[in-house]
């Protein structure tokens, strides 16, 4: 492993099959933190490629506990985190509106590690119990057509490395591979990076990865979501094609606003804006979940172009059908959360 360790060190690309010797070393428990500290860190100052992240993607997910969920067309819209924009959790507010919309949701998540709120610890500010059995998981997923997967719950193999990435406080290559480890079998991903220029390259991970329809979006000031405040790019695969484009709100309907507009907050106070949006009330959080959710309807399949994909999310929000979905999973969270106090 060492003469892998110095590639990397010197700045060089490693191939897929020497990363997944890596990968596999990065997870023995002999492997020391300082090694996958420093490891982590000569990646992310090289720049990660395609390969290495499709092949840390493979080991990672092949460790994962199985989640035998019934065939059908999942979809996961989580995205990288690590852009530093403190934005609310835009995602995590989608999947509902997503979801509400009739797409199948497995939202794969975790708690901050480089933000200020991830998808877990907002979930918990709104009632939600993360920390749920696998079965709960699928119950959940088949009674509400909506589940969230706490990433420590299905990747027994994270904790050490999760300790590592603690205390970086910065984003690794995890933050790129977090969302292709759903343990969930996905026909469709929507995917956010905080990396404008590696779009084609992220694309191409989830081309090798087997995904026959997905799409990643960067938006302006390496935001891992669309955003509101500029042009967004974007690539779309379809079925072994790869197809960039860019796209602005305006283009869809929408207004255009400044980051500024959309910052977040703490978990409690990222929970108030969910709650908020759901409800309807216009704002530019409303209008970037539209446009991220109007780009996941597209991308699975839904409509066939974005714009309609944005009045699909309107229709999702103001029929309450996107509320509903949020307060099936709060009500399901207390009936485990009654159950665990009864026994």
């Amino acid at each position: 492993m060492e003469h892998l360790h110095r590639k990397v060190l010197q700045g060089e690309h490693l191939m897929y099959e020497e990363m997944l010797k890596a990968a596999q070393w990065l997870f023995q428990d002999d492997t020391s933190k300082d090694e996958i500290a420093s490891f982590l860190t000569a990646l992310s100052v090289k720049g990660e490629t395609a390969h290495e992240v499709a092949a840390l993607a493979t080991i990672m997910r092949s460790f994962a506990r199985n989640v035998a969920v019934k065939e059908g067309d999942y979809m996961d819209n989580c995205g990288t985190g690590g852009d530093g924009l403190h934005t609310f959790n835009i995602s995590t507010a989608s999947a509902f509106v997503l979801a509400g919309a009739g797409v199948k949701i497995a939202k794969h998540g975790n708690r901050k590690i480089s933000s200020s709120s991830g998808s877990s610890d907002v979930l918990e500010a709104l009632g939600i119990h993360t920390n749920i059995t696998i079965p709960q998981t699928i119950e959940l997923l088949e009674k509400a057509g909506i589940t969230f997967i706490y990433a420590p719950n299905v990747h027994p193999k994270l904790k050490r490395i999760g300790e590592v990435r603690r205390s970086l406080g910065k984003p690794t290559i995890f933050n790129l591979v977090g969302p292709l480890t759903n343990p969930v079998p996905l026909s469709t991903q929507f995917t956010g990076i905080n990396r404008p220029n590696f779009v084609m390259e992220y694309a191409s991970v989830l081309q090798i990865l087997g995904r026959e329809r997905a799409i990643v979006v960067s938006g302006p000031q390496g935001l891992d979501e669309a955003s509101l405040a500029g042009q967004n790019t974007l690539v779309l695969v379809d079925k072994g094609d790869l197809i960039p484009f860019s796209l602005t709100a305006e283009d869809v309907g929408l207004p255009s606003a400044p980051m500024e507009t959309i910052r977040g907050g703490n978990a409690d106070e990222n929970a108030v804006i969910m709650k908020k949006i759901l409800a309807g009330e216009q704002s530019a959080y409303l209008d970037t979940v539209l446009l991220n959710a109007g780009i996941g309807l597209f991308g699975y399949g839904q409509t066939e172009t974005i714009k309609e994909g944005v009045a699909m999310a309107k229709d999702s929000i103001f029929s309450r059908r996107a509320l509903q979905k949020l307060e099936a999973v709060v009500s399901y969270s207390e009936q485990i959360k009654q159950v665990e106090v009864e026994q």
